[in-house]
């Protein structure tokens, strides 16, 4: 479903780094027009209406946030709802998901932000709930974000080989009773 533009939000293109093409992203500007940056990783049920709702009040509280569109190399504008099928479509392509080329757009992501002219100081970072906390915590292993935050980041147990990785300041919200982020 595409999205109304608004004078603060639009749908934005980013090029990808491996040449394979160009993703969207939900972009949310606050109403004075610049901001820091922030790149909101998506949970696993794509740039959905609850994404765009949390790109929205960032971009109140003064942040320029792009929602890039990580599932477009499986289903591109995959938006998916919380319902017993949306929770099964999403965790099929959660399945599917290339985390490595998830972190390269990742890494497009925070360029295009990073080069937008509402953003000041060329400051970004990232936040992400779910697949996007984990996302979050790789970004700071593996990119150039100033800062990142995770919320139940779903395995990071797995990736915490790269810890050393981490330059920038990182902060992970792990919730002590989830089934799927122990």
């Amino acid at each position: 479903m595409q999205q109304k533009a608004t004078d603060t939000t639009r749908q934005v293109r980013i090029q990808a780094t491996d040449g394979s093409g160009s993703f969207s992203g939900y972009l949310a500007v606050p109403s004075s027009g610049t901001g820091p940056g922030l790149v909101l990783a998506q949970e696993i049920f794509g740039v959905n209406a609850t994404m765009r709702e949390v790109a929205d009040y960032y971009a109140e509280e003064g942040y320029v946030v792009l929602v890039p569109d990580l599932f477009w190399r499986q289903e591109p504008g995959v938006q998916l709802g919380y319902s017993p099928e949306g929770w099964q479509r999403a965790f099929a392509l959660y399945q599917g998901f290339d985390e490595a080329k998830g972190m390269e757009d990742m890494q497009a992501s925070i360029t295009a932000l990073r080069q937008r002219p509402e953003v000041q100081d060329a400051k970004v970072g990232v936040l992400g709930f779910c697949l996007g906390g984990k996302l979050a915590y790789l970004s700071a292993c593996r990119t150039d974000a100033d800062v990142a935050v995770g919320y139940y980041g779903v395995g990071i147990d797995a990736a915490l080989d790269e810890a050393d990785n981490i330059q920038r300041p990182l902060t992970l919200h792990i919730a002590e009773l989830d089934k799927f982020c122990p």
